[in-house]
């Protein structure tokens, strides 16, 4: 009967997929099985003679020494954990099984890389840390900011950022950008040449190293901002559209990305997107609410409650505010006349026109129909408010071209100043609304001043 050869004692641990060494008291490598090539990159005739803290990770160092001088004493450690640097760069997870031979003075170790299990751990773990964030941040900064600090736990990414892209408007904006070199960047249309455009036109995540940046630079052109030696970048994806990218970037040569990091990346990514579909549907259904629709002012709630807090500054500094209200003569024989169509246009172009007679501090809201308010705040006097009275109907008694016609309409409008005509918001409203109709009653195109509270 035919039996193999046996494999010589020599051989048997070089054929173990685990690293068994040998070292002496002081750390040094006295035999490595061929292992050590597949788990560190290095092989046994570049450890031997070098300490296990030649290929550690610097920050595992104080701790280990502390349990060598243990196993050292006697004590056998079955299963302790700590980082090696991988010969190409990367970290390696190690799990330890170690105990000191007294006779021979050497302790001996078996080494299991359990990188792919911590890193399996560590994703589900930033998923549902970064999950939890998404449901929980009050704002997108503050999501932005925990992801950052997720990912920084899973791969190098001290210079991180999130680019949003706005496709209705074409602009592309870095609301989270942190990074060693460059600033954030301005607003700019996605053809802008950044490498983030790129992915974000694309829809794919983008990796740049050393060994594929020029081939890659080449096929998508000239690109602003530092180069980087190792860029990484993935979509931000909602269904089939892009509304942004994450990305991590190195200028260091120590720090290499892999394709192992951009499906890490790409995990994350999912969920980050998922937060910030969840955050601008959230907003714009919070500024449906508070706006009119047709012409984008704030609604009558917003309107009150701007009104409300500038009540509170006035009160507290002792100044004045107003409150404007006016609505368009004519406007509903304009609007039987000549339609709704026509109608909303010409609302349209009177809020257009209210917003260039008053300051940018100022609030302008349409309260229903063709009837708007003005907050003008921070006024020495009544005088300051006739001033924006007189300045709008000048600019709303302008012929109106609509639709190939023009129209003529103007403005009657009530005045109402706090303290004299009010003290809360209702009384101000009421009053500036009195004071209109009877300046529509006296024959439109002109201001009237609200009635002063009795003392």
């Amino acid at each position: 009967m035919n039996q193999n050869p046996p494999i010589p004692n020599d051989k048997l641990l070089d054929l173990l997929l685990d690293v068994v060494c040998v070292v002496d008291i002081d750390g040094r490598f006295l035999s490595v099985s061929a292992a050590s090539e597949r788990v560190f990159g290095y092989r046994p005739d570049e450890m031997i003679g070098r300490t296990a803290f030649d290929f550690m990770h610097p920050d595992d160092h104080a701790f280990t020494r502390a349990l060598i001088k243990n196993i050292n004493a006697g004590r056998p450690s079955p299963n302790h954990e700590n980082r090696y640097l991988h010969k190409d760069g990367h970290v390696v997870h190690i799990m330890w099984s170690a105990q000191w031979l007294e006779a021979e003075q050497v302790r001996v170790g078996v080494a299991r890389d359990i990188t792919e299990r911590k890193r399996a751990d560590a994703i589900q773990t930033a998923l549902y840390t970064i999950s939890e964030a998404a449901h929980g941040a009050g704002d997108l900064q503050a999501l932005f900011a925990r992801v950052h600090e997720v990912i920084g736990q899973l791969l190098p990414a001290e210079n991180f950022f999130v680019a949003l892209y706005d496709a209705a408007n074409d602009q592309l904006s870095f609301p989270y950008y942190v990074d060693k070199h460059d600033p954030v960047p301005p607003h700019r249309p996605l053809d802008s040449g950044t490498l983030s455009a790129e992915v974000i036109r694309s829809g794919e995540a983008l990796l740049l190293t050393p060994d594929t940046a020029e081939q890659l630079l080449a096929e998508i052109g000239k690109v602003v901002g530092k180069h980087a030696l190792d860029w990484l970048g993935v979509p931000l994806m909602t269904g089939s559209d892009t509304i942004g990218a994450l990305v991590v970037q190195s200028y260091c040569g120590s720090v290499r990305y892999t394709e192992k990091d951009k499906e890490l990346l790409q995990f994350v990514s999912s969920q980050v997107a998922a937060a910030v579909e969840r955050k601008r549907t959230h907003s714009r259904l919070e500024y449906l609410a508070q706006h009119d629709q047709l012409t984008e002012l704030p609604n009558r709630a917003l309107f009150l409650d701007r009104l409300q807090s500038a009540l509170k500054k006035a009160r507290r500094d002792s100044t004045r505010l107003a409150v404007l209200y006016l609505d368009m003569d004519r406007f509903k024989q304009i609007n039987d006349t000549f339609g709704h169509t026509t109608g909303d246009h010409l609302l349209r172009e009177v809020a257009h026109r209210l917003g260039l007679c008053v300051r940018e501090s100022d609030t302008i809201g349409r309260l229903g129909g063709d009837e708007f308010a003005i907050l003008v705040d921070g006024i020495s006097e009544q005088d300051d408010a006739i001033v924006v009275a007189n300045k709008i109907i000048a600019a709303l008694s302008e012929p109106y071209t609509l639709e190939g016609m023009t129209l003529m309409t103007a403005p009657s409008l009530g005045i109402a100043v706090y303290p004299e005509h009010g003290q809360d918001d209702l009384q101000l409203v009421r009053n500036a609304d009195d004071a209109m109709y009877v300046a529509k009653r006296d024959g439109g195109k002109r201001y009237k001043v609200g009635q002063a509270l009795l003392p």
